[in-house]
């Protein structure tokens, strides 16, 4: 452009200032130039029109692909929230399944404790005394045993009788101290004190099942209810390292997740 400017000067004051003496060859000139310029800026301008339309056409492209992508991935989270969804109801249906199967053999444990307990045996009968059956009385020192007590001391909490519920439970735990019915029997007892909003009670008997019984299921429950009790009491350094025992020492338990999640909510 500024050499077309510069060659145009001369011509173009010539013109300006009504000089008789320019040529017909200088007018020419002037034209080939114009034309010449024209026939540039046209190709320059074609140039640009093809970038743009080169862009456009990219940018269309991107957006579609985007378009697609965006589509594709509004599919897999709604397939991947109906396979969480299925799976939620799984589990809950294996849940209520195991628990169903839990109390089914914890009602026939208690059904055989009782079949085998020593049978009743008759008071004798008063001789000459004709106007009464022979009285039965209990066998001395038939108790129930560890499965029995289990059901009605859970049966008694189910019922909010957690008190009674609570003496059951001890009373598992003073006859029977083996029984594997003892770890459940000592976490209840924690619950029933929670029930009756005794917190620091309740804390107390969960890490003592934790301490006592390591290898229990109800273990991991009662670790990860410590953790929660502390996180409630501010003492969030003690919490996070109540949960994260409960991942280390039971990764495949339903509290292991939970922990996770504290822990999670709790580094935000």
């Amino acid at each position: 452009m500024i050499r077309f400017a510069l060659r145009l000067a001369p011509v173009a004051l010539a013109l300006a200032t009504g000089a008789c003496f320019a040529t017909r060859s200088d007018v020419r000139i002037l034209q080939d130039d114009l034309t010449k310029f024209r026939t540039s800026q046209q190709a320059a301008d074609s140039a640009r029109a093809a970038q743009l339309a080169q862009v456009t056409a990219t940018l269309t492209q991107v957006n579609d692909s985007l378009r697609a992508t965006s589509a594709r991935m509004g599919r897999w989270q709604a397939n991947a929230q109906g396979d969480i969804r299925n799976i939620q109801e799984q589990l809950v249906q294996i849940q209520e399944l195991t628990g169903a199967s839990q109390q089914r053999l914890l009602d026939l444990r208690r059904d055989l404790e009782e079949k085998s307990a020593p049978p009743p045996t008759p008071n004798p009968a008063v001789p000459g005394d004709t106007t009464r059956a022979a009285a039965v009385a209990p066998a001395a020192g038939a108790a129930p045993g560890p499965a029995t007590l289990y059901k009605l001391a859970f049966d008694q909490m189910s019922r909010g009788s957690h008190s009674t519920a609570r003496s059951g439970f001890q009373a598992l735990l003073d006859q029977y101290p083996t029984s594997d019915l003892a770890p459940d029997a000592q976490y209840y007892i924690g619950e029933t004190l929670q029930a009756e909003g005794n917190t620091s009670g309740a804390d107390s008997v969960f890490s003592l099942v934790v301490s006592k019984y390591p290898s229990a299921p109800r273990a991991a429950t009662a670790l990860y209810k410590h953790g929660l009790f502390l996180q409630k009491a501010k003492r969030d350094s003690e919490a996070r390292q109540a949960f994260q025992t409960v991942i280390d020492k039971y990764p495949r338990s339903d509290e292991a997740s939970l922990a996770r999640e504290q822990l999670r909510q709790g580094s935000e």
